[in-house]
């Protein structure tokens, strides 16, 4: 391929609504151009490593045993309606009609369709095990996409599935994709971590993402020195032993003006009730936190969730517990059908089933039985102090919503938690059952007798590979490919004007794609050599090689793209060295 017929034009600036490096670099580079919002058009450069990604993940999903299908993106409402997914997708869910009125869909995701194949197909044990999989463009009406290809509204996906008897079965495969999985990312050359993770609406029971590890990453995500590690949301809090109460004082209300914070609360607390055994802190304070939950059948429910008042609630957490409903903020609007809830000052005394707001009301786990607390009176300008949890108050439940944060004990026992960042690239589901009682997958078992079949799904994000392998691999040049991804192995530059150089460097050319080499041969004439390191940096193919003055001497420089080293190589000697 020659830079003078190459379909690519390089850019000096950064776009500008680019956020993280390979955003900026895969515009530039010419990789992909934007067409609208989370939309992309892939260019010759961006197809060729896209490509190669997709020519990975095929070699080790056959090695598993696994058999390629491809599904349309045009699909039916119902098996959708079975699966309730139709409902429960809520507004992330490209819904449109053909010209009879008849409902369809973008797919998202595709286990009803594979459900369906299947069942169309297969009524034996005999038949099972069968892992399929296809590479196929998915559709996500995201509400704010960004980062480029990071998180587009439209995008390619690698699904499979595994389909078995029973769940032995289902462990043996699911164990089979997750070492392939383990193999991809090995191959592409991600720093990467495997974490227990929170299966969502997709259900089922065992479920690990793959997650690359990046600052610019959507995901949190935590680890312990003894080897833990798990999404924030999959994350379990160490629940304390309930406390004896015996001696508490009773809960007692006072006026503390001017506290509209957990920071002004507290130093309230130490100025005018001052502890004899230590001071007060937030952590010995309980905030009451209000959201409205919204269900995609329209129904809306109001949520009160109480955690210890040095913690945030963590958004991301919360969604996971209240799937598929969406979290809106508790407005003036609510409140004003509440007038029993004093905004800036609810305590549990109005929550809960038995409260006067009848609000449902989950607590931390880390609010167990005898635990002492400082919360709101549910009169303007005073708390309560010496809530005993247990005798003063219940709630109707527990939930995982507050933030984790770094020190925090890992609920395995493996030591304080460290947190990090990480950009979600696959995710593996023991789906178990769900999808196929929906729909109806059932095979006759060694008796004869109808079973359900035991379900896996295995995600991996091809396109948004290509800018995940960036985000780890990249200087203030441009971008530094892995070889195996690369869109050429080689990037010719010829440095000079001189006919002779062009003449050796279309020799050299031929002879390298002779030996297997591919190359990208920068052939323009009238292009300055100072642009053509630019673009080449830029473009971030692993070996450089330049035709230049050394060409008399019968050498050509061959740089190292990542570690920028350079050496002179005898031109009789670079296809060898090269291949």
């Amino acid at each position: 391929m020659r830079m003078s017929r190459l379909f690519v034009r390089t850019l000096r600036d950064d776009p500008a609504d680019a956020e993280v490096p390979s955003h900026k670099l895969l515009v530039r580079a010419g990789y992909v151009r934007r067409v609208a919002p989370g939309i992309y058009s892939w260019l010759p450069l961006g197809l060729r490593v896209l490509a190669k990604v997709e020519a990975i993940v095929r070699e080790e999903m056959e090695a598993i045993g696994a058999q390629e299908v491809r599904f349309p993106a045009l699909l039916p409402r119902e098996p959708y309606e079975a699966s309730n997914r139709w409902t429960e997708y809520g507004p992330n869910l490209f819904r449109l009609q053909d010209r009879r009125g008849t409902d369809l869909l973008l797919g998202p995701t595709h286990e009803e369709m594979f459900t369906l194949l299947v069942k169309d197909l297969y009524s034996s044990y005999k038949d099972l095990p069968l892992s399929l999989y296809q590479i196929q463009t998915k559709y996500r009406d995201e509400a704010r996409p960004r980062a480029g290809i990071l998180r587009g509204r439209e995008f390619i996906m690698k699904d499979s599935y595994s389909f078995d008897i029973d769940d032995a079965g289902l462990e043996r495969s699911y164990q089979a994709h997750r070492a392939a999985y383990v193999r991809i990312f090995d191959r592409l050359g991600f720093e990467y971590a495997v974490v227990h993770a929170d299966s969502g609406a997709m259900g089922g029971s065992a479920s690990e993402e793959f997650l690359v590890v990046a600052d610019t990453g959507e995901d949190t995500f935590v680890r312990s020195p003894g080897g833990y590690a798990a999404n924030v949301e999959a994350v379990t809090t160490v629940v304390p032993a309930p406390q004896p109460y015996d001696d508490a004082p009773a809960a007692h209300a006072e006026v503390t003006p001017d506290t509209p914070t957990i920071e002004t609360l507290v130093d309230h607390l130490n100025e005018r009730f001052p502890r004899d055994d230590r001071a007060w802190t937030a952590a010995d304070t309980l905030k009451n936190v209000l959201v409205m939950l919204r269900y995609p059948d329209g129904a809306s429910e109001p949520l009160a969730i109480g955690i210890p008042g040095d913690r945030e609630v963590d958004m991301k957490r919360l969604e996971s517990q209240v799937a598929p409903a969406d979290i809106e903020p508790f407005g003036d609007a609510d409140f004003e059908r509440y007038p029993d809830l004093v905004k800036g000052y609810i305590g549990p005394g109005v929550l809960g089933a038995e409260g006067a707001t009848g609000i449902r009301y989950l607590v931390d786990p880390r609010v167990v039985e005898g635990t002492r607390w400082v919360t709101g009176a549910n009169m303007p300008g005073s708390h309560v102090i010496d809530l005993v949890a247990g005798r003063d108050f219940t709630a109707d439940g527990t939930i995982e919503a507050a933030e984790v944060k770094a020190g925090d004990p890992a609920p395995d026992g493996s030591g304080p938690l460290e947190l990090a960042r990480g950009i979600e690239m696959g995710h593996v589901f023991q789906l178990g059952r769900k999808y196929a009682e929906a729909l109806g997958l059932k095979v006759l078992d060694e008796n004869g007798k109808l079973v359900t079949v035991a379900m896996g799904s295995y995600g991996f994000g091809v396109s948004r590979a290509v800018a995940a392998v960036i985000e780890n691999s990249y200087d203030d040049k441009g971008i530094v490919w892995p070889a195996a991804i690369a869109p050429f192995d080689v990037h010719l530059v010829v440095a000079g004007k001189d006919p002779a150089q062009f003449e050796a460097a279309a020799d050299l050319v031929a002879r390298l794609e002779a030996a297997g080499v591919e190359v990208l041969y920068d052939d323009r004439p009238k292009v300055s050599p100072g642009v053509k390191f630019k673009d080449a940096e830029l473009i971030g193919i692993p070996t450089i090689v330049v035709v230049g003055k050394g060409l008399a001497d019968g050498v050509v420089e061959v740089k190292d793209r990542a570690t920028g080293d350079r050496r002179d190589v005898p031109l009789a000697d670079l296809v060898a060295t090269l291949a």
